[in-house]
């Protein structure tokens, strides 16, 4: 039988709260903030003592901030001042032509041919994560969103940085914890738009992870440099960490700088990795609350994963429609800010220099005008034909535009193969008495992991 499952999520405040609340709320958890009328209206302009926001969830306009008129919307200063803390040189964070510079030379290793080669790499790590819990103790308890985070940094170590990161898994995780804990708070200092020098609140944690990964990094490219030195371009690994190193802008000839390839490093073993987990995270707890869902992606994958794989992920229909889902309920970037630079109009709103225009695509995938029912799991809504009427850009997981995340189709590949072969083989049910609560750090994940009892399904 068919169940309704409305997953864990703050219910919209009645009206915007004031000034005093509205800060604490942001520093706890941002996803609190927001009021009924953002979910119910296409744009929405609101006024605060130290800026004017235009809250944009009417895909028409969309559109005009991020592909039209992109070049006239810019990152905003604090979304800039935060990323800039570690990220200051990579693609995430850089404007202009230092962004253009770097996303044509990164652009080649994220192409579909060389995404689909990794598919039996990526299913190899899914088995050795399967080992490891055919090891666990009767009925034992393992906290998921962690294991994930271990998962899909060894991902990136065995496909886009082949010979491993050169650390502790479980340190790096930690380091990585501390390093999105402190980055993702938003701070009156940051809204007040107070300069870099000013002490803020976490600071010292940020320092002390950023120190660990430039040890980290620095050795990842000594050891990659030493190996480049003793073959010829066509021994060379060819992955991203080669890239970086070796390969210059094809328009311009130029290569990327040092601080840039540290910064680039740091990019994709964070943001690289974190997305993926969570999204894989909240999949498995949507589908260990669905059982109907659970045994239609267990079928599918019975055939799939058994079966022939070459055109492994297009069989994973129903398992993608999932992760899609689980997208749309749970972005990994819940929200996206830009600044336009001159006088502009977006609907019938005027905006002018230093407005701060706001996409949330936590909001925008919850709206009441564009998704049927938008609070409960269905992800059906991914399946032909119901996905033909999303509206464009309706749906932003990864973005869109010119600053799309360019390794959009890495992570959905990932994600789906992985949470196939979990599900082949595993029974994954929310350990008892565990309560599940979205918060908005950076990234958006449970904010007391997600512990789950894993038992290896009986006949598999």
């Amino acid at each position: 039988m068919r169940t309704v499952f409305r997953p864990p999520a703050p219910t919209p405040l009645p009206t915007m709260p004031g000034l005093v609340q509205l800060l604490r709320t942001l520093h706890r958890n941002p996803l609190e903030c927001w009021s009924k009328e953002f979910f119910e209206q296409p744009i929405v302009r609101i006024r605060l003592p130290f800026l004017e926001a235009v809250l944009v969830h009417d895909p028409v306009a969309i559109k005009h901030v991020l592909v039209d008129n992109a070049e006239s919307y810019r990152k905003d200063p604090i979304q800039r001042r935060i990323l800039a803390a570690g990220l200051g040189d990579g693609l995430l964070s850089v404007e202009g032509q230092q962004w253009e510079l770097q996303r044509r030379t990164l652009a080649p290793l994220f192409a579909r041919r060389t995404v689909s080669s990794f598919s039996d790499v990526m299913l190899r790590v899914a088995d050795a994560l399967c080992d490891r819990w055919r090891g666990l103790k009767a009925h034992g308890t393992v906290d998921v969103a962690q294991e994930f985070t271990l998962l899909t940094l060894n991902m990136l170590a065995v496909t886009i940085f082949s010979d491993g990161i050169g650390s502790d898994f479980n340190a790096f995780s930690a380091a990585m914890n501390d390093y999105f804990d402190a980055l993702g708070r938003i701070g009156v200092l940051d809204l007040l738009g107070a300069p870099d020098y000013v002490p803020r609140p976490g600071r010292k944690r940020l320092r002390k992870a950023l120190a660990y990964f430039e040890e980290v990094i620095d050795e990842i490219i000594a050891v990659r440099r030493r190996r480049l030195d003793r073959v010829n371009d066509t021994e060379a690994p060819n992955d991203l960490l080669t890239l970086l190193l070796r390969v210059p802008d094809p328009a311009t000839g130029r290569p990327l700088s040092p601080k840039e390839v540290r910064a680039n490093i740091l990019t994709f073993l964070s943001a690289g990795h974190e997305t993926t987990a969570n999204a894989l995270t909240w999949a498995t707890f949507l589908l260990s609350q669905s059982p109907h869902w659970y045994e239609r992606v267990r079928a599918e994958a019975d055939v799939a994963l058994d079966g022939d794989r070459n055109g492994l992920l297009e069989q994973l229909v129903l398992t993608r429609a999932v992760i899609e889902e689980a997208l749309r309920l749970y972005p990994s970037i819940a929200a996206l800010s830009r600044v336009p630079e001159c006088t502009d109009a977006i609907g019938e709103i005027n905006v002018h220099p230093g407005s701060l225009i706001v996409i949330a695509p936590y909001v925008l995938h919850r709206h009441r005008c564009l998704w049927n029912e938008p609070d409960l799991f269905d992800p059906a809504r991914f399946l032909a034909p119901a996905r033909t009427g999303i509206p464009r850009y309706a749906y932003l997981p990864f973005g869109a535009g010119p600053r799309t995340c360019i390794g959009s189709s890495f992570a959905l590949q990932e994600a789906t193969l992985v949470l196939a072969k979990l599900v082949q083989q595993f029974e994954m049910q929310l350990a008892p008495a565990t309560k599940v609560w979205p918060v908005q750090k950076i990234t958006l994940r449970p904010a007391n992991g997600l512990p789950m009892r894993i038992t290896p399904r009986s006949n598999a």
